[in-house]
């Protein structure tokens, strides 16, 4: 009898979530769906599934820092990214902090359930529409600068994004478990790694980087 995988669904809008649903339930045992990263980490380590599939732009915890979080909790545990972001550099930080599988919101229809029967046989997915992008990236040893936010530590990176979303450091500190003063000096080394002087600009780099919707 084959084991049906057990899928976590993370997206910030609730139709997509329930899109997702209907289409990996009748292959796939379905055990939660969250709507931002920060729910999607306590989710993880409760359920342990086997596959998440998880959007890049969620609030609280983008997908890219969450899954490099989930990684480290639980090494096995496979990440398909399902996002809107056609940019082969998104697939790229994708699969450098832990993705077994990147496709596009728009396929998601035709392609989901290829790629969860995919990353569960421990193969890679990389969705058509940039898979010669991607891979060219790499067969033309094309030089990637690196983003500016790499330089961020990933505690920083999640402080960043927190500026962005416009939470005061008294909420800030409540949801990374910290003091205000250690969230201040985290904003002021975030400031000078970036060379940003207010938070508009924090918050375009956020934007810029992925860390944030633009929406």
């Amino acid at each position: 009898m084959v084991t049906r995988p057990r899928v976590l669904l993370a997206d910030d809008h609730s139709l997509v979530l329930e899109g997702l649903a209907k289409l990996v339930t009748d292959d796939c045992d379905l055990v939660g769906k969250v709507e931002d990263g920060r729910a999607l980490l306590q989710a993880a380590q409760k359920l342990e599934p086997d596959v998440v599939v998880l959007d890049i732009s969620m609030p609280k915890l983008n997908g890219l820092d969450a899954g490099r979080q989930l990684k480290k909790l639980l090494p096995s545990i496979k990440l398909i990214f399902l996002t809107m972001h056609a940019d082969p550099l998104y697939a790229k930080e994708a699969f450098q902090v832990g993705a077994s599988g990147f496709l596009l919101k728009r396929s998601a229809a035709s392609e989901l359930m290829l790629a969860i029967h995919a990353v569960m046989k421990g193969q890679f997915y990389v969705t058509p529409a940039i898979a010669k992008d991607f891979l060219g990236m790499f067969t033309q040893e094309m030089s990637i600068p690196q983003a500016e936010t790499n330089a961020l530590t990933p505690r920083q990176r999640e402080v960043l994004q927190l500026i962005a979303e416009g939470h005061s450091t008294k909420e800030m500190a409540a949801m990374l478990h910290v003091s205000p003063k250690t969230i201040e000096f985290h904003r002021a080394k975030i400031i000078r790694e970036l060379n940003c002087q207010s938070t508009a600009e924090l918050t375009r780099y956020a934007i810029t980087h992925g860390l944030v919707s633009p929406e």
